[in-house]
């Protein structure tokens, strides 16, 4: 079986689904919401983990909610899922002028300044249109400031970014010494987008730094819980310099 036949065969499958299940069949694009992001992350989770397998399988999934999206379109005669391939490809033609055109692209930053003024043609008034505010806000922080990078509005060194990162915890702490609970959300928000702008200058994703710091942080607490239930207790039952010395135990436990 070719990839098209199969690919045609699947869309057989979604469309029956649509008919013959009961639970398929009562779905909305607004139901199919949350599984979406849910898919989305567990297709990260895999490439994070560099588990193959586990990708081909999610990536399986993901495409399982497009075709349902486009097959519940096609029921209410908004657009079918030829329209969707369609206007893809056209996208992808249209915005690769190095690839189908004339144009030139020495590099990929090249091509993803030409990326974002292809998309000001396109009947965008803003750069910074297209990032979505559903997206979790330091991945929308990072994607705010990578756009507005490619037209220059950027810092010129990762020196400059890190006194402005500074200039921001001052600001915090003054405003927590203000007592202005305003302030202090606007202090700190302001610290954590400059936080994103540093790792946006040292190559480092704040949203996949801070998810696997919150992974190291559940292995050690969960560490400490597991040796506390060993002697019967549980965290709220011990000092903290007890919880400390445990803490520093798993992560000498990780480092071997």
């Amino acid at each position: 079986m070719t990839e098209s036949e199969r690919f045609e065969e699947f869309v057989r499958i979604v469309r029956r689904l649509r008919t013959e299940c009961p639970w398929d069949r009562e779905q909305t694009h607004e139901s199919l919401r949350h599984s979406l992001v849910e898919e989305t992350y567990e297709v990260l989770e895999s490439i994070e983990g560099k588990d193959l397998p586990a990708l081909r399988g999610e990536l399986g999934d993901l495409l399982l909610h497009i075709l349902l999206h486009s097959v519940i379109a096609e029921e209410e005669r908004a657009f079918t899922l030829d329209d969707v391939i369609r206007e893809i490809s056209e996208k992808m033609i249209r915005r690769h002028p190095h690839v189908f055109g004339e144009a030139a692209a020495a590099d990929a930053e090249a091509v993803l300044k030409n990326w974002e003024q292809i998309k000001l043609t396109e009947g965008r008034t803003s750069v910074l249109e297209g990032v979505p505010v559903e997206l979790p806000a330091l991945l929308r922080a990072w994607r705010l400031q990578e756009k507005a990078s490619k037209v220059g509005f950027d810092w010129e060194r990762r020196e400059d970014v890190l006194l402005k990162l500074k200039e921001e915890l001052t600001e915090l702490e003054e405003a927590v010494q203000s007592n202005d609970a305003r302030a202090i959300e606007e202090e700190l928000g302001d610290l954590l987008f400059s936080v994103v702008n540093y790792g946006r200058f040292i190559d480092t994703n704040p949203e996949f730094a801070l998810r696997r710091a919150c992974e190291k942080f559940t292995s050690r607490f969960q560490y400490i819980e597991q040796r506390l239930a060993e002697r019967g207790k549980s965290p709220a039952d011990v000092p903290m310099t007890e919880l400390d010395a445990l803490w520093d135990e798993s992560k000498r436990a990780s480092a071997s």
